[in-house]
């Protein structure tokens, strides 16, 4: 069981000493000091803490683990001194030196192997400990920090409280320290402090929170990553099986805040590297390679690259246009087919692109396109920056090709064959699984605002994906949101949406039942060929109505005599699922959960409500597929309040 207990500390001494290294907390113990040591180090002598990677005999010269368990070390002294004056630095650098000269003594009189020149190889810097307000978000003491964090530190005092020896406790203390040092670091609001607020974090765990001494070893071993040595016990009289707990639960903790640390320091890096090649581009100084962006697996490409990968976005490469961009096909140096949108919006200012880069990095879900990457290039021959994002390339298109043959229209024989009716299935529950997503899966929620069939691109295997979160915006959990800019396409726009500008999670559920019926039906959403405009939510909903709803189905879905044939009851229910999304009353929409339930005959679709009728409508004019039918009374007005609408 010891030596067991001793594998794990070992691991746990490589992994944490990049924690720490990250955080860059170092100091000199050469250095001319006139002061003394506010801190008590005698802990050093006193607690059972593994040097053997200090031993010259063990290390072969490398001090690497060496440096990072005098880290973890001088750590609890840290926390110490907090819990005592509720400081969290030293008063001056005078005072650092002299707790990093005592730090060596300490380790001197523990054992005559260890080297006297230890501290001078590990720490360079005593300012590093010494008070500034800069550290993170001005917090210099534990009032500082009470002001600042309120409520926002509730995790920590819930799970880093007790004795942590035990594996699954640290875990959570550990999970805990990540969300609030993210939450300090938010604060602060400069990313080159994040690694100082997470050592805040930290410190202040083990020396406000945890009821257990710093130097304790079970909070030690746990909120500091520090190796206890092979006969070390967390507890005075516990089992050797206890010291394997400690260990395991140490370096569990090691990896998880590694992991985080890590993340921060590339993050810093990325920001700085981004930063270089927005300035080298505006001077002319060339343009810096492509680099990733940590967290999210997306590139920052330069505008060479783009240029290169779509032959100067030629017009040949050319395989989208709508209001916000247009969208061209390019090919990476390594192969990869992907998709470039350059956003020609001219409202589309350069912190909402960013916002949509943030939103879109940080989505994964399998009917959602994902974001490969995006640039901001300077560009003298217009106004303002070029912005592009570049996403997966998906080689069937989108579904507006697929049903209309990319012909802005009804079918024809030149056009691709039709979609068959498990494709249109498979299509329609992918896009709905999507939005339940961007509704509930992620918070706060996302409303696309643009659904439409040719915002559903199809990839090989003809399973949909949700693309263009341009007009993506994050909800107020728990409220509707009213904009004075409408953005959109008509024939999906909700009502509510168009007239009003109220957004909510229905505005989308409307523009799903829309292309619901355009997949179902073979319909465009707006058929401006006929005599008076025709929504194909009105006329679908007059056919279902009057009993014909089989009328509203795809003619190629109609087929009769095959021992296979479509089940017509099955996709009947889909085209009325799809009436029910799009009524004109946001009140009698079912949610984009509820409509996929009822999709899949998880519940029923209940009885298709009627719908308020515009002003001068004299009844209903249907003759057949091919007939005349009134515009929608989103489009017409209404003889009821327009508030009734929005309810």
């Amino acid at each position: 069981m010891a030596l067991a207990a001793a594998a794990v500390a070992t691991a746990m001494q490589s992994i944490f000493v990049l924690v720490w290294a990250t955080l860059a907390v170092t100091a000199a113990a050469d250095s001319a000091t006139t002061g003394s040591c506010p801190m008590n180090l005698d802990y050093v002598t006193t607690l059972r803490w593994d040097h053997t990677p200090c031993l010259p005999s063990l290390n072969n010269g490398n001090l690497t683990s060496c440096c990072q368990t005098l880290l973890s070390l001088y750590g609890v002294a840290i926390a110490r001194r907090l819990r005592d004056t509720s400081h969290f630095r030293l008063p001056d650098v005078n005072s650092s030196a002299a707790c990093l000269s005592d730090l060596q003594s300490k380790l001197s009189s523990l054992s005559p192997s260890l080297p006297s020149t230890l501290v001078p190889a590990c720490f360079d810097s005593p300012d590093r400990f010494v008070i500034a307000p800069s550290y993170c978000d001005g917090i210099l003491t534990v009032a500082d920090w009470n002001s600042r964090m309120s409520s926002s530190a509730a995790p920590l005092s819930s799970s880093c409280g007790g004795d942590l020896s035990d594996l699954t406790k640290c875990g959570q203390c550990l999970a805990a320290g990540i969300q609030v040092a993210s939450q300090l670091a938010a604060l602060d609001g400069n990313i080159s402090h994040a690694t100082q607020c997470f050592y805040m974090t930290v410190v202040y765990a083990a020396g406000v929170v945890n009821h257990l001494a710093p130097e304790d070893p079970r909070s030690a071993a746990c909120i500091f990553g520090l190796a206890l040595a092979p006969d070390a016990t967390p507890h005075d009289n516990s089992t050797s099986r206890a010291a394997v707990v400690a260990g395991s639960a140490a370096a569990a903790a090691s990896i998880v805040l590694f992991l985080c640390f890590l993340g921060f320091y590339l993050w810093r890096r990325c920001n700085k590297r981004r930063r270089e090649m927005l300035e080298m581009a505006s001077r002319g100084r060339g343009t810096p390679r492509s680099f990733a962006r940590p967290n999210t697996g997306s590139i920052w490409y330069t505008l060479k690259e783009l240029e290169k990968a779509t032959s100067n976005f030629s017009q040949k490469n050319l395989i989208g246009q709508g209001g916000f961009g247009v969208v061209y096909k390019g090919v990476l140096p390594d192969g990869d087919e992907v998709a470039v949108k350059k956003v020609l919006d001219s409202d589309f200012q350069d912190e909402e692109f960013k916002n949509e880069v943030e939103i879109i990095s940080n989505l994964r879900h399998r009917n959602l396109v994902p974001l490969r990457g995006c640039c901001i290039a300077d560009d003298d021959r217009e106004q303002g920056n070029q912005r592009f994002l570049v996403y997966d390339y998906m080689p069937m298109g989108n579904l507006d090709k697929q049903i209309f043959g990319g012909f802005g229209g009804r079918r024809t024989p030149s056009s691709l064959p039709p979609l068959t009716w498990p494709q249109r299935k498979n299509i329609i529950l992918d896009v709905a699984k999507g939005l339940v997503y961007l509704h509930y899966g992620i918070k706060p929620a996302i409303y696309h605002r643009d659904i439409k069939a040719t915002n559903i691109l199809l990839d090989s295997d003809m399973r949909a994906r949700v693309a263009d979160f341009g007009l993506a915006r994050q909800s107020r959990e728990g409220q509707s949101h009213l904009t004075t800019r409408v953005a959109g396409t008509h024939g999906y726009l909700a009502p509510e949406y168009a007239l009003y500008g109220q957004l909510t999670e229905k505005s989308d559920v409307y523009s799903f039942g829309v292309v619901v019926l355009e997949t179902m039906t073979g319909r465009k959403a707006l058929d401006m060929t006929a005599s008076s405009l025709v929504l194909v939510t009105d006329w679908a909903w007059t056919l279902v109505k009057a009993g014909r709803a089989a009328e509203t189905l795809d003619e190629s879905l109609l087929v009769e005599g095959e021992e296979h044939a479509n089940p017509r009851g099955i996709m009947e229910r889909f085209v009325m699922v799809g009436i029910l999304c799009a009524h004109v009353m946001v009140a009698l929409r079912p949610t984009i959960a509820d409509a996929l339930r009822m999709l899949e005959g998880d519940i029923d679709v209940p009885v298709i409500p009627d719908r308020p009728m515009p002003v001068g409508h004299g009844g209903s004019y249907m003759e057949g597929r091919g007939g005349n039918f009134s515009a929608s009374p989103g489009l017409s007005g209404f003889y009821m309040n327009s508030g009734e609408m929005l309810r």
